[in-house]
């Protein structure tokens, strides 16, 4: 036990992050970049003038999953502060749009990875950030 944290403390808490629930978050991350990448190039590529804004918005959630999912599995201090930024605007982006395509449904012709506060998802991106947020601080308590 005393090995694992001289070992964490050693590269920056980065084996900290990917073991338990940090791998949970780790994995739900990649699957979520997998899914919001495979859409937003789809759209964009074969769709786009039909709702704009949705399928830049999917592609903006995809650059936010893949750098979350990057910087959770890179570890290390910086990359713990850059991932819990990331998902404080994810959150936000997610209460922006979920509340905008719930008010003006005419926007969005068709959805976004956060329409509808992620329905479409099993409400994963809101939940996800929060979770990130969550286990980012833990994660950070613990190591210090």
């Amino acid at each position: 036990m005393a090995e694992t944290r001289e070992r964490a403390a050693a590269d920056g808490g980065r084996t900290r992050l990917v073991k338990g629930p940090g791998m949970l978050l780790v994995w739900l991350y990649g699957v979520m970049s997998v899914g919001a990448v495979s859409r937003s190039v789809y759209q964009v590529s074969t769709e786009f003038d039909r709702a704009p804004l949705a399928y830049a918005l999917s592609a903006v959630a995809a650059v936010v999953y893949v750098f979350i999912t990057y910087t959770l599995v890179r570890g290390g201090e910086a990359a713990r502060r850059a991932a819990l930024v990331c998902c404080a605007a994810e959150l936000a982006g997610v209460l922006i749009v979920g509340t905008w395509t719930l008010v003006e449904p005419s926007a969005f012709p068709d959805a976004t990875v956060w329409s509808d506060f992620g329905y479409g998802y099993v409400f994963i991106p809101v939940l996800l950030p929060l979770t990130g947020i969550w286990w980012l601080r833990r994660s950070r308590a613990a190591t210090a």
